[in-house]
């Protein structure tokens, strides 16, 4: 099963009062394990990048104005996702953006129905306790003391290693379901199978050679014992 888990930066929080898209990073997960594949990229949002947004994520109008507009790249963007899930944290924020983006491309919209929220999938795990993407790293033990800024990518792969303890953890393919007080998630989990290409049987045989070299060597020997008369 594959998966993509993403997250964006954007100038606000809202699309629909002009804010944009700014910066996108994808990781993609093949039965919860990631492949090593990635997409990244920053966009140019033809419009002035608010003090408060640009203290969280860091990107400065001077930074982002001579990258490409979303426009420009969304092909490549839509050939990485393809039809997979799509993963993220509080997803509806990420979505609204995403799909704003493709409207303004006079593109189709994803469908919410490829949407996976981890803060729902907390909520039903950890009712009552804090559900941001720092605290359930650290209640799952995962290391973000490189994480200074909000970086799309940097929170994709921070993601994606909460989306894993939150599903099940690292034990793929044993179909665990995970007990909670006040329900309960059921997290299946496909086992991943290694393809090996078949090989000939090697023949193991010594050469004339060694076995001169070998006879001469026992020749050498005085009174080895497999030769001794029991």
């Amino acid at each position: 099963m594959r998966e993509i888990i993403f997250d964006t930066e954007t100038t606000g929080l809202d699309p629909a009062s002009g804010d944009r898209l700014v910066e996108i990073g994808c990781i993609e997960l093949f039965n919860r394990v990631p492949t090593g594949r990635t997409f990244h990229a920053y966009y140019n949002p033809q419009r002035s990048m608010p003090a408060a947004a640009e203290a969280v994520h860091g990107l400065s109008d001077v930074f982002l104005r001579d990258k490409p507009l979303f426009s420009a790249g969304v092909e490549e963007l839509l050939d990485f996702l393809e039809d997979s899930h799509l993963v993220a944290h509080n997803a509806r924020f990420d979505f609204g953006f995403l799909n704003h983006e493709l409207r303004l491309c006079g593109l189709p919209e994803v469908g919410m129905h490829r949407m996976i929220d981890t803060v729902a999938i907390a909520r039903q795990l950890h009712p009552g306790a804090k559900h941001s993407l720092d605290a359930l790293c650290s209640r799952y033990g995962i290391d973000r003391s490189h994480r200074i800024k909000h970086g799309a990518l940097l929170d994709a792969e921070l993601l994606a290693q909460l989306y894993i303890e939150l599903t099940g953890g690292r034990q793929i393919g044993l179909g665990l379901a995970q007990q909670e007080e006040k329900g309960t998630v059921q997290v299946e989990l496909a086992a991943i199978v290694a393809v090996r290409p078949v090989r000939p049987a090697r023949v193991f045989q010594a050469s004339a050679v060694e076995l001169e070299r070998h006879a001469a060597f026992v020749a050498t020997l005085e009174k080895p014992l497999w030769l001794e008369e029991a």
